[in-house]
């Protein structure tokens, strides 16, 4: 069954249903539709390719439990971007599907004692906006809790962000009167839509060292936000990208894991490493050096973990971690919204972590203050 996006319920999934109440409410979401079940008839779905116009499209996974209050499934089951034509979209939809059963889902669900429904993921389809800019907005603080809403944003395709591709810009805007805090993120590299697929690029120097949303365009992004947190009556995660100046909303979920606001403990140590404060605590452990899956055998529980940026494929090594520290990445990338989510301390954005941590030493990771320290002090 295919149902277009503007009528899509809570059968169609969580990030199906949230976007279709946005469309409903008049806000600016790119068309799109939502194939149900799992019997594809490839004549309608081409027929609704059609209609979006038969360029670029999104495909991303809407599974029953994913983007509810529960749990985000943040990266978790499959997107693919830029796909292009009917077979392409056609074995897009059937991958995105079929990933509500993989390894790594299930042990998310498990980890966070969610029940396995069994069922393939209806599948959302949309036409892929061409971003300028893009990223993510948080209605509330995550890692505190906070009256704030918080923007990390990144030169092209939003990907990059939610990925922890690279460091993002951060803009948080706080009561009372709404007053600004950016901090400009390296924004190494950018993804774009490319005659053949998609082309990641380097960023060249000038436009790392500013920042890529305009002062205009932060008070617009937060009516925006504010407005899905009236609509879903709760603070809400949304990813938004920016093409011509036109802000397009590409999904609006609850925000899975708060944290508390606190003091922050100052150490008695200089830090070794710092970076982006993204998930709250201290732990300590053993500092575990993983440069690709071929490490991953390697990790024990209780270990931290020390990578260069992570994917969805190690999200198994986060139920043994004690903590997690990346050199790239923002706070809401899907690494931070999982680390929260299983309660450990995270910092992401500590460049050179890998060069300055020593494999097998013990670090102390304070995701509050977004430092690692030597030693296991608690």
């Amino acid at each position: 069954m295919i149902v277009p996006l503007d009528d899509a319920g809570p059968g169609c999934g969580g990030k199906a249903h949230g976007l279709g109440v946005l469309l409903r409410a008049g806000l600016p979401v790119p068309e799109g539709f939502v194939v149900v079940g799992p019997a594809v008839e490839p004549g309608a779905v081409a027929e609704h390719l059609r209609r979006l116009g038969g360029g670029a499209v999104a495909v991303r996974s809407s599974g029953l439990a994913e983007d509810s209050a529960a749990a985000s499934f943040a990266g978790q089951l499959e997107t693919v971007l830029g796909a292009r034509g009917l077979d392409e979209v056609l074995a897009a939809i059937r991958r995105c599907a079929a990933s509500a059963g993989t390894d790594r889902v299930c042990g998310y669900r498990a980890r966070l004692g969610l029940a396995d429904d069994g069922a393939a993921a209806p599948v959302l389809v949309q036409r892929l906006v061409e971003a300028d800019h893009a990223g993510v907005l948080f209605t509330r603080d995550p890692r505190s809790g906070a009256d704030a809403v918080v923007i990390n944003a990144s030169w092209g395709l939003g990907e990059s962000v939610v990925s922890g591709a690279v460091v993002p810009d951060e803009v948080v805007v706080a009561p009372p009167g709404d007053t600004v805090r950016v901090t400009v993120g390296a924004k190494q590299t950018r993804l774009d839509l490319g005659v053949a697929g998609l082309v990641r690029s380097r960023v060249p120097a000038p436009e790392r060292a500013r920042a890529c949303v305009e002062a205009g365009e932060v008070p617009r992004l937060v009516a925006l936000g504010r407005r899905c947190a009236e609509l879903f009556g709760g603070p809400q995660d949304v990813e938004w990208a920016i093409r011509d100046e036109r802000i397009w909303l590409l999904q609006a979920r609850p925000i899975t894991a708060l944290g508390a606001a606190g003091p922050v403990t100052p150490s008695a140590s200089r830090p070794l490493v710092t970076g982006v404060p993204s998930s709250p605590g201290r732990a300590g452990g053993p500092a575990r050096l993983v440069r690709s899956v071929d490490d991953f055998a390697r990790v024990r529980r209780g270990d931290v973990l020390v990578c260069r940026t992570t994917d969805p494929a190690w999200t198994p090594l986060f139920r043994l971690a004690a903590a997690v520290v990346t050199e790239t990445g923002g706070a809401l990338s899907h690494a931070a919204i999982v680390a929260r989510e299983f309660g450990i301390p995270a910092v992401v954005g500590a460049g050179a972590a890998m060069a300055r941590l020593t494999d097998g030493a013990p670090v102390t990771v304070d995701g509050t203050a977004g430092t690692i320290t030597a030693g296991c002090g608690r």
